[in-house]
């Protein structure tokens, strides 16, 4: 067993921790009217994306997600929300950097004493959730069960949902293929680039992401026998057909949650890393955190 494996393992357990800081993300997160910008790099911005859809939807004012490492012209936000597990992203450093006078800076981190959290006027820390892997896995997720109670979605009984869906195994999730393709809608597009982003990072393999509906647009054309086309959090029978008329595998679990999709396509790409004979503690390039000269 790696560590990537145990980290995301122990998540039932992180959620359950996590839960309990419910009036605190409530606090900083909801502020019900302000406009808000939440910001990532990698995986913190595809957990952005997410977020931001969540709270819009949920009735807390206008949300807007962007990639820390893209600045562009300022627009009017009451609140900042900036998200780093490790609290060292130069990039989301620097975007704290420029926020007006006047804005309020919010850092959601796993470390507390980290450059990132120095600059914010208010810190939402997890650090129960932090990981010693370079690839991310219980970190976004802890984030987002957290964000979805703290707006007011009764998420309480997740972590069981979660904890009996990996003790099944499920035989479609078998790492043989070589495309994997994961498809979300609304608030879980950004779980879809985060699941694919795992494929990457740990096993150097193929791995897209798109719109659930998008993917008859022109995607579809290179599913094939050995594709596995995963929908995270969602169904959609007419599109599957359409799928598995090219060879492709279709995943869909109507009435899975999101996250625990999320988790399982976390689980493939570790066991698809194995399987091809590399360790996902230590992927090719990569490291913990992104820090510039």
């Amino acid at each position: 067993m790696n560590l990537t494996m145990l980290e995301i393992d122990s998540q039932p357990d992180v959620w359950r921790t996590a839960l309990d800081r419910t009036p605190e993300a409530r606090r900083v997160l909801a502020r019900p009217g302000e406009r808000m910008l939440v910001i990532g790099c990698g995986t913190s911005a595809f957990v952005a994306e997410s977020f931001a859809l969540l709270r819009e939807q949920a009735g807390f004012g206008e949300t807007d997600a962007a990639y820390a490492s893209e600045p562009r012209a300022w627009r009017p936000y009451d609140s900042v929300v900036a998200i780093t597990r490790s609290g060292t992203t130069t990039e989301v450093a620097d975007a704290l950097r420029r926020v007006p006078a006047g804005v309020t800076t919010i850092v959601v981190t796993g470390v507390a004493d980290s450059p990132c959290a120095e600059l914010a006027d208010e810190v939402l820390l997890l650090d129960f959730a932090d990981e010693r892997s370079v690839v991310q896995t219980r970190f976004p997720t802890t984030f987002l069960i957290l964000a979805r109670a703290a707006l007011g979605e009764d998420v309480a009984d997740l972590p069981a949902q979660l904890q009996e869906s990996l003790e099944i195994e499920d035989a479609v999730e078998d790492p043989g293929y070589d495309h994997t393709v994961y498809l979300g809608t609304g608030w879980t597009y950004g779980l879809a680039q985060e699941a694919a982003l795992k494929v990457r990072e740990a096993a150097q393999a193929w791995a897209e992401s798109y719109p659930l509906l998008d993917y008859r647009h022109g995607p579809l054309a290179v599913a094939h026998p050995g594709s596995l086309v995963w929908f995270l959090g969602t169904a959609d029978d007419d599109l599957a057909r359409d799928i598995e008329a090219t060879g492709a595998t279709v995943r869909q679990r109507e009435g899975e949650d999101p996250l625990v999709s999320l988790v399982r396509a976390q689980r493939y790409a570790v066991r698809a890393a194995t399987a091809r004979g590399l360790d996902p503690d230590h992927p090719r390039h990569l490291t913990r955190s992104i820090v510039l000269s």
